[in-house]
């Protein structure tokens, strides 16, 4: 029996159909924006990233882009691998695709990395926290997976191997880029 809190496998006119749109609509926009700012935050705390953010930042040391821009294009490129995978889309997905290294974006522009480590340090954490949070709230939307997610998904069910082995490797990949790029 399936409970309220279980995330259910939907297509992208189910998702829309599924009850609740408008509140579902406003979760997953604030889920991406606070995902974005997250983001930002890690990186003006200046003590680490994510591996995809490693990687983001490793291209645009190579690249005439901007960590928005490079967070858009890869995720458009994710997109481009989930074809063989025969994945769908969801509203989410594009959104999440879009919203996300646009808000970024933005929120590297107007700040700036603090010099002390105090503040670093609090920046990172909470930028984890937001991670988090903004990571429940866009998935729990239930309007479609995050290209990286879906490259996950689609991956394991294609290989068969177990999520976690799929996750693990694709992280420990994006890394090793990401650090040969320099980020």
């Amino acid at each position: 029996m399936k409970t309220s809190s279980e995330l259910i496998q939907l297509g992208p006119l189910e998702q829309l159909l599924a009850g609740r749109i408008v509140r579902r609509l406003i979760q997953l926009a604030a889920g991406l924006v606070i995902y974005g700012l997250s983001m930002a935050m890690m990186i003006r705390g200046n003590l680490g990233l994510a591996p995809w953010d490693a990687l983001h930042i490793g291209v645009t040391r190579h690249l005439p882009l901007s960590f928005g821009a490079v967070v858009v294009g890869i995720s458009v490129v994710v997109l481009l691998l989930w074809l063989p995978l025969r994945e769908i889309p969801g509203l989410g997905t594009v959104a999440n695709a879009l919203i996300i290294g646009t808000v970024a974006e933005l929120a590297l522009q107007y700040s700036d990395s603090p010099a002390n480590i105090a503040e670093r340090i609090a920046l990172t954490f909470g930028g984890i926290l937001l991670c988090g949070v903004g990571s429940a709230m866009y998935i729990g939307a239930q309007l479609g997976r995050g290209p990286r997610d879906g490259l996950m998904t689609g991956l394991h069910r294609v290989t068969g191997y177990s999520l976690r082995a799929v996750r693990t490797a694709l992280e420990i990949s994006v890394l090793a880029i990401g650090i040969a790029l320099g980020g």
